[in-house]
């Protein structure tokens, strides 16, 4: 083979690996444009639904109970011991800078505009995005949603949109717990082990605190519980191929909706401080 034969071939594989690369992204593109479309799709389908009687209270109520009230001990440990933390390590640093007495006005503002809304979202994600995949996924693969509609009753009516207006509304107040919570780990660190004047501490706390920085959090809150209740519902109305696919469609709904709630999350904190 001569040299000119070794170029053309190498220039041959060079342009098939291009080729396959640029196809690769395309399939990517195409495939996430797909996803998309079925989404909004479904959501279209829920949200229109859902407006229109009959209502399932008994839905809506267990739905409110399950994201609510049962997700608190799992989001208050975690505000809890995330204000500790934050406190210490709020005192580590502004120790070498002689600025302790900021604190207080740090934890305070990390809570109730970033770490509330976003470590709440992660763990309800965790929690009941994965409950609300495995639920309406196992009813899909042994066909009880097929059954539903042979009694005439709309799927999307009982099953999504009780979990989304339950999602919607219960995240917020969750997230007001949690932001009360965390500030209240960090008083506890901040007086009882490094030795802070309590009055003081709590004076700083709400002279900094403006309501913006709560509403904010909650805004975001919102956003983040239509999210998980949206992709823990898509995915599990979706699922197929037995156990397995309801495992997939868990693991599915988990990763979706947490890389959501940081995209979210980014893009909220844009426009909510945009000119701050």
């Amino acid at each position: 083979m001569t040299d000119r034969d070794k170029t053309e071939e190498n220039r041959i594989k060079r342009k098939k690996t291009v080729t396959t690369l640029l196809a690769n992204i395309g399939r990517v593109f195409l495939d996430f444009l797909a996803s998309t479309g079925r989404v909004t799709l479904f959501l279209f389908q829920a949200l229109s639904q859902g407006f229109r009687p009959p209502y399932y209270l008994h839905q809506i109520l267990r739905q409110v109970w399950e994201i609510g009230y049962l997700s608190l001990p799992v989001v208050g440990l975690t505000a809890l011991f995330t204000g500790m933390v934050l406190a210490l390590q709020s005192y580590t640093g502004f120790s070498r800078f002689n600025a302790e007495n900021v604190i207080a006005n740090v934890v305070v503002l990390s809570m109730t505009r970033e770490l509330g809304p976003v470590l709440a979202g992660l763990m309800v994600s965790g929690r009941i995005g994965a409950a609300m995949a495995a639920e309406i996924g196992t009813m899909r693969v042994t066909e009880q949603i097929d059954a539903l509609t042979t009694l005439s009753t709309n799927p999307q009516k009982y099953l999504i949109a009780p979990r989304l207006l339950a999602g919607v509304t219960m995240l917020p107040l969750l997230v007001l717990v949690a932001d009360s919570i965390g500030v209240f780990g960090g008083y506890l660190v901040s007086v009882y082990r490094l030795g802070f004047n309590p009055a003081l501490y709590l004076q700083q706390t709400f002279d900094f605190m403006e309501i913006q920085d709560v509403t904010s959090g909650l805004i975001k809150a919102a956003f983040f519980g239509f999210i998980i209740a949206l992709m823990g519902c898509y995915h599990g109305f979706n699922s197929k191929g037995g156990a397995q696919g309801v495992g997939k469609a868990t693991t599915y709904a988990v990763v979706s909706s947490s890389i959501l709630i940081l995209i979210t999350n980014y893009l909220l904190t844009s426009l909510l401080f945009e000119q701050g």
